[in-house]
């Protein structure tokens, strides 16, 4: 069946990786916490990888295509409010983003499954390349810091590359890019949209 194809079948281990990294990351164990990194890792190579099969050996479906990038931002928002849990960038940032992103990409989804494949910016493209840069960023430094053997020789300059200051303007920038794409995905597929909207009614009317 189609719909558990290879690619699919990564997809859905990208899901089910996101609750064993949140695990991993939010212990109190060194080990785990290293582990969360390589876990992280794991997930986004499963994202290249199930595109790359999917594209070369004719694996592109609807499912795919529904379930793909709700399996990124899955990964990515649940990345992010662990970071918020744990005090290393604001929590109101966080939530715009991540229900900006659960919006835009359920649509996206829905779209896709239906066969209405929507715009995407090339100003959204680079949001979701930096909110993957600081992800990472954020991860290796956090580990490093809880890691004593690193830390012990590293401390100042791990101290230093968290800045909060820093951080917060990251932060503050990717929000309001995310907020800004946001906007411009709705007015650039309203159409879209809105025929959506009016099919999904009309499939709900009662006979």
């Amino acid at each position: 069946m189609k719909f558990f194809s290879p690619p699919n079948q990564l997809t859905f281990l990208r899901i089910l990786l996101t609750p064993v990294f949140l695990v991993f990351l939010l212990s109190y164990n060194s080990i785990l916490r290293q582990w969360s990194l390589a876990i992280f890792i794991l997930a986004a190579i499963t994202d290249w990888y199930d595109g790359w099969l999917a594209r070369r050996w004719g694996y592109v479906t609807r499912w795919g295509a529904f379930l793909d990038p709700l399996a990124d931002k899955v990964l990515t928002s649940a990345a992010l409010l662990a970071y918020s849990y744990l005090g290393l960038v604001s929590g109101w940032m966080v939530w715009i983003i991540v229900i900006r992103d659960a919006i835009i990409t359920i649509l996206r989804s829905y779209a896709e499954y239906k066969g209405k494949p929507v715009e995407t910016s090339n100003l959204a493209k680079v949001k979701t390349f930096a909110q993957y840069v600081l992800i990472y960023y954020l991860l290796i430094l956090y580990v490093a810091q809880n890691t004593s053997s690193i830390e012990a020789n590293f401390s100042e300059l791990i101290k230093a590359l968290l800045n909060y200051s820093f951080i917060y303007s990251t932060m503050f920038i990717i929000t309001g890019i995310t907020i800004y794409t946001g906007i411009v995905y709705f007015i650039n597929n309203w159409k879209t949209i809105r025929e959506l909207y009016e099919s999904s009614n009309k499939f709900s009317e009662p006979e």
